[in-house]
């Protein structure tokens, strides 16, 4: 190609030679149009909005922001369950994802224990120095039932009488209250009240593998007596009377009689004396009074070969002011 030829076809490429009345215009218009478009745009963007990103996130963040978003939601919705309703979810997710059966995880009672499991296993029928030596919660929670029972009677098992074998244990505060055990028959299965009688064991018993023994006292009737008595006899408790109060209600009445005898024989006394001083000579006079006197200081030697001597019996406080009070009066 020519030269010539070579800078028209540059020119026309370019341009260069050619230009339009229009152009600038168009331009002008443009950029008008992209500057209200931002603003506009400016205008309706919030404050806590994010700006946009032209470029696409990496995957990462893009991973990151979707776990933390996922967990979010998971700790609202634990959140709003209650404990036992979490820990069925926890179950169940735990078998979706590793596998098992739900049996595996239902708790086995085979180990549970009660208060009175407990008690159970570590009563005494009877607690020693030794026993309170180490104590744990466990003995401590027996010692505390021990306290609470009342030890003066026993309620007794006669089921087993014809082995020789008896079970005995102490009482608790509602037999105290109804009278079992000492206003009616102490054994188990029997509630007789009639022809009670009070009977004292010693009661041989194995505890903890240790043998021991105890002095118990029970109360039954007529037929749990024979029972309890089957192999051989034990030693019945009875009441006993006080001397002093039976003594002084049986000898009340010749007290009062020999009160009287006394102040009569006195008052005859008086008057034989008198008799005497008025009629009689010094000399008669001086033996009656040895007469007297002979009587009252002791029995005569004729009165040693009746019987025996009866002994003077004591009187009380009561009885020394009435004696005192009947000589003042008379």
């Amino acid at each position: 190609m020519e030269p010539n030829q070579l800078r028209l076809s540059a020119a026309a490429h370019g341009h260069g030679g050619y230009d339009s009345d229009f152009s600038d215009e168009e331009s002008g218009e443009k950029s008008l149009q992209k500057t209200k478009r931002i603003e506009e745009d400016a205008l309706l963007i919030k404050p806590f909005q994010k700006a946009k990103q032209g470029s696409v996130v990496h995957r990462q963040f893009a991973a990151e922001e979707c776990d933390r978003e996922e967990a979010r939601k998971r700790r609202f919705h634990l959140i709003s369950m209650d404990a036992y309703e979490r820990h069925k979810k926890f179950v169940h997710d735990y078998i979706l994802y590793y596998g098992g059966k739900i049996e595996d995880f239902r708790r086995s009672g085979a180990n549970d224990k009660t208060d009175l499991d407990v008690i159970r296993e570590n009563h005494r029928f009877l607690w020693n120095e030794e026993d309170e030596a180490d104590m744990n919660w466990e003995k401590r929670l027996a010692k505390k039932y021990y306290d609470k029972l009342y030890k003066e009677y026993c309620i007794a098992d006669l089921s087993r009488y014809k082995e020789n074998k008896f079970g005995f244990r102490w009482r608790h505060e509602k037999e105290v209250i109804s009278g079992k055990g000492q206003f009616s028959c102490g054994n188990k299965h029997c509630d007789e009240e009639e022809g009670l009688k009070s009977w004292e064991v010693n009661f041989g018993y194995v505890e903890h593998g240790e043998k021991r023994n105890a002095l118990v006292k029970l109360r039954l009737c007529p037929e749990c007596s024979h029972k309890l008595n089957f192999h051989h006899r034990r030693k019945e408790v009875k009441t006993r009377k006080k001397r002093g109060t039976a003594v002084q209600s049986s000898k009340e009445p010749k007290s009062k009689k020999t009160k009287l005898s006394r102040s009569a024989k006195k008052k005859s006394k008086k008057k034989t004396h008198k008799d005497q001083v008025s009629s009689d000579d010094s000399g008669n006079s001086d033996k009656a009074d040895s007469d007297d006197s002979n009587a009252e200081d002791g029995p005569s030697e004729a009165d040693f070969w009746k019987g025996p001597l009866r002994e003077a019996d004591e009187k009380s406080r009561e009885e020394e002011f009435d004696d005192y009070f009947q000589d003042l009066f008379l």
